[in-house]
């Protein structure tokens, strides 16, 4: 079974963890302050976070754990009446909110739509080693 990074649990890969790079609960004054100067519409500013605060984010990540993250992702995007501005909405009782909400984001479908595009970009060679594997014995 494969476990989550760092904690001795199974992993289910959720959609919110792909904003998790960008999760400013209790960072407003650090991670917030750093991700204002970007504007979430602006093609090239979303490339920057997606690259620097999203996919950096899953250092901790194995191949696997990567794969089963696109994956849940691929499934989200391929539902076209799936509502992703969902995830950027804040929810401070379970202590989450991201540096954008729900109204700051033109497009939310088109925003994990470049998140797909670079982590299958960036993670080829990990996703493509995942691929060749039998999946079910993880």
């Amino acid at each position: 079974m494969l476990m989550s990074p760092g904690v001795n649990l199974p992993f289910t890969p959720q959609l919110s963890y792909w904003l998790g790079g960008i999760g400013t609960y209790d960072r407003e004054e650090t991670l917030g302050e750093a991700l204002s100067i970007y504007d979430p519409n602006d093609a090239f500013d979303r490339e920057v976070v997606i690259r620097k605060f999203i996919l950096d984010s899953f250092f901790g990540y194995t191949y696997r754990h990567k794969f089963l993250m696109v994956k849940v992702l691929e499934e989200a995007l391929n539902s076209p009446c799936f509502d992703f501005s969902k995830l950027f909405e804040d929810d401070y009782e379970s202590n989450t909110c991201v540096a954008w909400d729900e109204t700051m984001v033109d497009d939310p479908r088109g925003f994990f739509e470049d998140i797909y595009r670079l982590a299958v970009e960036q993670w080829h060679e990990e996703l493509k080693k995942a691929r060749s594997e039998n999946q079910s014995t993880w």
